[in-house]
């Protein structure tokens, strides 16, 4: 014969300290099931293609049966030996980079930093250097992305000794603070100020202990 049970139910402000830690631990061990980085990663493809970045794709298979095409931007997070993020690309120059980039992100001197570096040399190399990068090996950080960098000139003259090295570590930089991008992202995500804000929200009900009922 079925059985009426009356469970107390609280609100996250009603819970105790302890309660309320066990109630945000049930939310960030299951609440982060949606691409949390999707903002992250606009952001960045517009800084790329301001700075002359072209991504290679992948092709992708969607439920309908249907495939789209999505950008060789990968990254693996956050306290493990081998993380980062790396990319897979065509670089050439854009005379407009260094300004753009400042309009788009006028707090972020990093990116200022690499702009102004790759038009440095590119200048030294009459804006001819172009680069591919590829991903090498079973990680992905910006170590794994092999660059290669040629000058095309119709004189056939040779790039300045210094013009891979530099645009390599330009590149490379750019994957760094995407990398550290994406681990600002998460920490705030992540943070008790907004898992609390999240969760008050969602009107989600806990037991007196901090277990999530329902």
């Amino acid at each position: 014969m079925p059985e009426i049970i009356r469970t107390t139910v609280y609100r996250l402000n009603e819970l105790s300290d302890a309660a309320k830690d066990r109630a945000r631990a049930w939310y960030r061990d299951g609440g982060f099931d949606y691409d949390w980085h999707d903002a992250v990663y606009e952001d960045f493809q517009q800084i790329a293609k301001i700075i002359g970045i072209r991504f290679k794709t992948r092709s992708v298979r969607l439920l309908g049966g249907g495939t789209r095409q999505e950008p060789r931007i990968t990254f693996r997070g956050f306290w493990s030996q081998g993380d980062g993020a790396s990319f897979e690309c065509y670089y050439s120059y854009r005379k407009s980079a260094s300004a753009e980039v400042r309009s788009y992100a006028p707090q972020e001197r990093k990116l200022h930093e690499i702009a102004d570096t790759l038009r440095a040399i590119q200048r030294r190399n009459f804006y001819q250097l172009h680069a591919e990068v590829s991903h090498r090996g079973h990680h992905f950080h910006e170590y794994c992305m092999s660059v290669s960098v040629e000058r095309e000139s119709l004189s056939y003259q040779a790039m300045t000794d210094d013009a891979e090295e530099v645009v390599t570590e330009a590149l490379r930089d750019l994957a760094r603070w995407f990398y550290r991008a994406l681990e600002r992202e998460y920490e705030y995500l992540f943070s008790d100020k907004v898992v609390d804000e999240t969760i008050t929200a969602n009107a989600y009900t806990f037991t007196e202990a901090g277990r999530r009922f329902g």
